[in-house]
C-alpha cells in the first residue's frame, strides 16, 4: 500500500509500506476517506517544530471499515467511522477512569501520525490503517453527516469542546474569552461555545483570516494585539501558542474561573502566577482524552447545532495530497471516494 511520509520541512512523499493485517480478534482495518490536518501539522510542515526522523503523516480521519476480527461487535465492513488519534484499549484502569489518552495497555503517547512516542501505528494519510482495539476506539458516523465535515473529530474538534463545554455546563450562559493564533481549535471553540448557549464569545489576537471567520461565526472581535487584560470572564481559552496570549487569557480569568490552554510552548513561558493566585482560578492544560469527548461533539453536529465546515480552509483530492500538504499553511481536508462508490 501507499502511505504519505513527512520527510523534512516542506516535503512529503508517497512511499510504499506493508499492508496492515488483522493480528487479533478485536482489531479492524480502516480505509481513510477524509483526512484532516491538525493545527500542529502546519507547524511540522513549516519547520517550526522539531521532528527528527521521517514519520507517517496524518492523525485525523474518517474512514470506511474494510475488515474486522471475530470479536468485534460494534462496527462491520462498510461502516463509516472516526478514528481517535490516541490508541486506547477501553479496559485498563486509565481508560475506565476516562483517561484513554494515557492507556496502560500501550506505551505512553501511542498515537497515529505524530513523531511522538512509538511510531508503530502508521498515519491516516495512507491506503489503510489497523485499529488494535476496534470496539473501544471506533466511533460510527451517523447517516447524513458528511465525512469531510467531521474529519477533525479525531483530535482538534474534541480539543475545542473540552475548552468550553465542561465549563459552560457548570456556568450556563457565561461569556467566554478566546485568545487566538494557534489555528482552527480557537474557531471550533467559538462555534461550540455559541452552540452551547454562551452569552457571548469575545476573541482577541489571531491572524486576519481567523479574526474575520470568528466574526462570521458570531464572535465579538476585540484587540488584534494581546492586551494585558481583556476584561474579566468566568471562562477563558488560550488557543494562541503565544506567551502574550496565554498571559492575557490568564489575567482575564475572573475570580474562581477556569482557563484552558491548548497551546504548545516549546520554551519556558512565564505565567502571571500572582494574578492566578489572587483570583483563585483553575488552569487546565495538556492533551485531551479525545475518545471520551467524540460522541458529544458528534451529536451536536448531527443535531445541526454545530457545523465544523467553515473552519476548513482548503479541500483537495487524495492524489493531490503530497503537493498540497508539502505547502501546508492552514486547515486542509483531503478526500477520496469510498470503495464501490460510483
Amino acid at each position: 500500500m501507499r502511505q504519505l511520509t513527512f520527510i523534512e520541512k516542506g516535503r512529503l512523499e508517497w512511499q510504499e509500506a506493508p499492508d496492515p493485517k488483522l493480528e487479533g480478534e478485536g482489531q479492524a482495518i480502516v480505509r481513510p476517506v477524509a483526512l484532516a490536518t491538525c493545527d500542529i501539522d502546519v507547524a511540522f510542515v513549516q519547520g517550526r517544530f522539531p521532528t527528527g526522523d521521517p514519520f507517517s503523516f496524518g492523525h485525523e480521519c474518517v474512514g470506511e471499515v474494510t475488515d474486522v476480527g471475530d470479536a468485534v461487535s460494534t462496527v462491520k465492513p462498510g461502516d463509516l467511522v472516526s478514528v481517535p488519534f490516541q490508541i486506547s484499549c477501553g479496559e485498563c484502569a486509565r481508560c475506565r477512569a476516562g483517561q484513554p489518552g494515557n492507556c496502560e495497555s500501550v506505551p505512553r503517547l501511542s498515537t497515529y501520525g505524530l513523531p511522538i512516542g512509538p511510531q508503530s501505528y502508521g498515519g491516516f494519510a495512507s491506503d489503510a490503517v489497523k485499529v488494535p482495539f476496534a470496539d473501544a476506539m471506533l466511533v460510527p458516523i451517523p447517516d447524513g453527516v458528511e465525512p469531510s465535515s467531521v474529519a477533525s473529530l479525531s483530535d482538534n474538534i474534541p480539543d475545542a469542546w473540552r475548552c468550553v463545554a465542561p465549563a459552560l455546563e457548570e456556568r450556563p450562559g457565561s461569556p467566554v474569552l478566546i485568545a487566538m493564533g494557534a489555528g482552527s481549535i480557537a474557531l471550533y471553540s467559538v462555534a461550540i461555545a455559541l452552540a452551547l448557549g454562551a452569552e457571548r464569545v469575545d476573541v482577541v489576537g489571531g491572524r486576519p483570516h481567523e479574526r474575520e471567520l470568528a466574526k462570521k461565526l458570531g464572535a465579538n472581535v476585540l484587540d488584534e494585539e494581546f492586551p494585558d487584560r481583556a476584561g474579566f470572564y468566568p471562562i477563558t481559552v488560550d488557543a494562541s501558542a503565544d506567551p502574550a496570549g496565554i498571559a492575557c487569557a490568564l489575567r482575564s480569568t475572573d475570580a474562581d474561573g477556569i482557563c484552558t490552554s491548548i497551546g504548545i510552548y516549546l520554551e519556558p513561558t512565564p505565567l502571571p502566577l500572582l494574578d492566578m493566585f489572587t483570583q483563585g482560578i483553575t488552569f487546565v492544560t495538556g492533551r485531551p482524552h479525545v475518545r471520551m469527548l467524540m460522541p458529544d461533539v458528534l451529536e451536536l453536529v448531527r443535531q445541526g447545532r454545530f457545523d465544523p465546515d467553515p473552519m476548513t480552509v482548503n479541500k483537495v483530492g487524495w492524489e493531490d495530497a503530497a503537493e498540497a500538504l508539502s505547502d501546508l499553511r492552514a486547515k486542509t481536508v483531503v478526500t477520496r471516494m469510498r470503495e464501490g462508490a460510483a
